[in-house]
């Protein structure tokens, strides 16, 4: 396991912002744990990407440790050339990539990202969970309950459905309780 300062930086070129990186962006999804190491391959290829990591502590008999994930795992996010992009696929640990259509919103999705990592706070990989999508319940009396997500007026709603009366019913959950299991 890496002590922190023996991570690869967050952003490539260091001391810079993602929103000065020039070129076309892509994310990388990664094979199995090979994001920092596509990282490090990266920047000896000179190549901007965006790898946001969170501090992870554990304690584990009576040793506390700490270790940097990324917060989202499997990701990296870099900005280049179409040689740049073939580089990331040489490198034999990108599974494949991401095309992003729309170039400005996921920079505008990442800047806060980045802002709070670049000001040292912590954040913590959270469960997108939409509409539609069916979730199991992961704590709590419902343990178990699946159904599906329903969003209405900042409030999250498992749906419970009982399909030979073509017939539903719903409840108010915290999303932090569910899990997905499976795209609708």
């Amino acid at each position: 396991m890496l002590k922190p300062e023996e991570n690869p930086p967050m952003i490539w070129p260091a001391e810079s912002s993602i929103k000065d990186f020039q070129g076309t962006w892509w994310v990388a999804h990664t094979k199995s744990r090979n994001e920092k190491a596509l990282a490090w391959q990266m920047q000896k290829k000179n190549i901007s990407y965006f790898l946001p990591l969170t501090e992870k502590v554990y304690k584990k008999s009576r040793r506390v440790f700490r270790s940097m994930l990324p917060l989202f795992g499997g990701y990296i996010f870099f900005c280049g050339t179409e040689s740049d992009r073939l580089e990331v696929l040489k490198t034999n640990r990108a599974a494949g990539l991401l095309e992003v259509k729309d170039q400005q919103h996921l920079i505008t999705e990442l800047l806060p990202i980045e802002k709070a990592l670049t000001s040292g706070i912590n954040l913590a990989p959270y469960a997108y969970i939409k509409a539609g999508q069916r979730c199991k319940v992961i704590a709590g009396p419902l343990m178990g309950t699946e159904g599906l997500v329903a969003s209405d007026q900042n409030k999250t709603r498992l749906i419970l459905q009982v399909d030979i009366l073509g017939k539903a019913t719903c409840l108010e959950i915290d999303s932090t309780l569910l899990e997905v299991v499976g795209e609708n």
